[in-house]
């Protein structure tokens, strides 16, 4: 059985924009709390582009969604606060925090000086080493060609593990915390770009292809130079956006 449909303002605009409809095996309890259903239900729609910025989400209406008490949607909402993705609003609920153009580009900058150095990295790896990595990277893209094909929706995720892919083939753990650090800003960004303009999909996967293959050769200033065009070429599209 479902929920009953039911939708969150735009708190800039004041457009409606309804809560995707949710299916039992997204409500199944599967061990979890009530607020930790909660928090990975908003969370997920979070990060990819559901609920976009500026968008005053219901404690109630989450509530009824979920087939809770708002007691453990509150709890939710004050976790998603802490982690800078919602503001909240007594008695009238939990604003979307929008992306701003300064964030956009300290993730870009942070991105550029981890991504574009382990690329380098990991193409300077054995040729086995290299070798298992293009079939995990031809996985990811393959995913990403699967999701095109079904509309695109979900794009963001496969996005952001061919990426994390390359990190940690670079072989320095410190790094790969680092960029773990930044994933939730990386997928918010990407996934508003592509909800923007989802034909932008297959683009992104023609450079994907690239890059995976400048790895395999072993080639390490192109994998960092096509590293560093790719995350530029993204940014300025999610700056017109």
């Amino acid at each position: 059985m479902h929920a009953s449909c039911v939708q969150a303002v735009h708190y800039c605009t004041g457009r409606v924009v309804p809560i995707p409809e949710t299916t039992e095996h997204e409500l199944a309890p599967r061990g979890r709390s009530a607020a930790q259903r909660a928090y990975d239900y908003v969370k997920e729609r979070l990060l990819d582009g559901r609920f976009p910025g500026g968008t005053l989400l219901s404690e109630n209406e989450l509530a009824q969604r979920l087939g809770v008490s708002r007691t453990p949607v509150r709890q939710a909402f004050v976790q998603l606060e802490a982690e800078q993705l919602l503001e909240l609003y007594p008695k009238r609920g939990a604003l979307v925090v929008p992306i701003s153009p300064s964030e956009a580009e300290d993730v870009l900058e942070a991105r550029l000086l981890i991504e574009a150095h382990c690329a380098r990295r990991a193409a300077g790896r054995s040729a086995g080493t290299r070798e298992a990595l293009a079939a995990e990277l031809a996985g990811t893209i393959a995913e990403q060609e699967r999701i095109l094909a079904a509309g695109g929706r979900g794009f963001a995720w496969p996005d952001r593990q061919f990426h994390k892919l390359i990190v940690g083939a670079a072989g320095n753990a410190l790094l790969v915390r680092q960029y773990d650090a930044l994933r939730d800003r990386h997928q918010r960004i990407a996934a508003a770009t592509i909800a923007a303009d989802p034909t932008l999909i297959a683009r992104f996967i023609a450079e994907h292809r690239d890059l995976a293959a400048a790895l395999a050769r072993g080639d390490g200033d192109a994998a960092a130079e096509l590293t560093a065009a790719h995350l530029h070429s993204a940014h300025e599209l999610a700056r017109r956006r």
